[in-house]
């Protein structure tokens, strides 16, 4: 695709790299093929390719609109255009620069502004964040119905294994998961300790960053960067953890981005570059150990023949999302865990679709972002599952909210065969 850069972008660290993904655009349309809301609405401009055209006009110095914003605002970001593009456009970084300046250029309506600012300010802070869902729960029962699908039930989170390995990992809080599901990290810190690592969380480490990166507000985004990259340094500066710990994709794919963020920051682009080569998904590094896992769930060698424990297993459906298989390139990884767990999964029609979650575009873009969950649902349960399984807390909440189905992190299944061997 040929460029034209208007001067106001032309010399910029932006327009350089946006100048280079357009020009790596041969048009060829397979993108449309996997992008959500171009199967839903039909519209050119609501697939990748017709995006790329609104960006570059932009990039060229033509006028933008509210409805070039309406177009931008629909992208899910689920990156499934790049996982099929041939020519390796990275759409997802095009979209960004795209979308800031847009931002910049073509005002919001004031109650748009405002819950855009309250997205902003309150999902970040986890204390904040988990007072207000404390509030929520106490009103659970007289909520409306799309106000409770934002609730869901507490479940206890169990016991946390004392440190007491010679190998630590650090996993990351996050933002919204403390609150909302406790327990998703501290099975992970369970599975870990059966196969010989010991997890912890470090203070002063919070929100990843995507929330307030992906609502235009970069600046606060590398402010959050540098404060998780400031709370884990003095552990990795003693060679105390081979690893940073991810047990949301979407987060994950934020913090995999953390040496492009601040790759202009001289105090913190070289650290950020060594955030990024420890960060690992907790699927990468369950399935690092899977001969350990193995003897775990048997009570056998390391060496042991797979054996699931005796006794009932659901058939599961995954859900695997977009920031996995898209974000972060993990395809079949934990499929292969729950498998060698002992668990029987089935089919899911159209598994590389997005189910509609995209971080805060379930709030709003909520037509969307339901129909889209719709169509995931039924995908999930066209062979009758008995538990749905998900690799994020996003995907996870938004799916609970359509489905009775209960829906779970597969981490919290695998520390479940683990209790069922044990007896506990």
């Amino acid at each position: 695709m040929q460029t034209q850069l208007a001067d106001f972008i032309k010399n910029t660290t932006e327009g350089r790299e946006a100048d280079e993904i357009l020009r790596k655009c041969v048009h060829c349309g397979f993108c449309t093929a996997t992008c959500p809301t171009y199967q839903l609405l039909g519209d050119e401009l609501d697939g990748p390719r017709g995006r790329i055209y609104l960006i570059k006009q932009l990039l060229e110095g033509q006028a933008v609109s509210a409805k070039t914003q309406l177009h931008l605002d629909r992208c899910l970001t689920c990156r499934a255009c790049e996982t099929t593009c041939p020519s390796g456009v990275q759409y997802s970084r095009l979209a960004d620069i795209g979308r800031q300046l847009v931002e910049q250029r073509v005002a919001r309506p004031a109650s748009t502004r405002l819950v855009r600012w309250a997205l902003r300010e309150l999902v970040p802070r986890t204390g904040l964040f988990g007072a207000a869902m404390r509030a929520g729960r106490m009103v659970r029962g007289v909520l409306p119905q799309k106000l409770k699908d934002k609730v869901p039930e507490a479940r206890p989170a169990g016991n946390w294994p004392t440190p007491r390995h010679v190998r630590r990992m650090i996993v990351l809080a996050g933002c919204v998961q403390p609150s909302m599901a406790p327990s998703i990290n501290a099975a992970a810190a369970r599975v870990l300790d059966a196969v010989g690592i010991s997890l912890y969380e470090v203070g002063g480490a919070g929100c990843c960053g995507a929330v307030r990166f992906h609502l235009h507000d970069v600046e606060g985004a590398r402010g959050e960067a540098r404060r998780n990259i400031d709370a884990w340094w003095p552990a990795i500066a003693a060679g105390e953890v081979e690893a940073i710990v991810m047990t949301a994709s979407g987060c994950g794919t934020q913090v995999k981005d953390y040496a492009h963020l601040l790759a202009d920051d001289p105090a913190y682009a070289r650290k950020a570059e060594r955030i990024v080569s420890l960060m690992r998904d907790i699927s990468e590094v369950v399935a690092a150990e899977a001969e350990r896992l193995r003897a775990a769930l048997t009570g056998g060698s390391a060496g042991a023949a797979s054996a699931a424990p005796e006794g009932h297993v659901p058939a599961v459906a995954f859900h695997a999302p977009c920031t996995l298989q898209h974000g972060l390139g993990i395809r079949g990884v934990v499929e292969s865990l729950l498998d060698a767990c002992g668990h029987r999964l089935v089919p899911v029609r159209d598994a590389h679709l997005c189910c509609g979650s995209a971080g805060t575009y379930s709030i709003l873009q909520p037509e969307l972002s339901e129909r889209l969950r719709e169509r995931k649902v039924d995908g999930l349960t066209v062979a009758e599952p008995q538990v749905i399984a998900t690799a994020n807390i996003g995907c996870l909440t938004h799916l609970q909210a359509g489905t009775a189905l209960p829906v779970r992190h597969w981490i919290e299944l695998v520390d479940q065969r683990l209790s069922a061997t044990r007896g506990v």
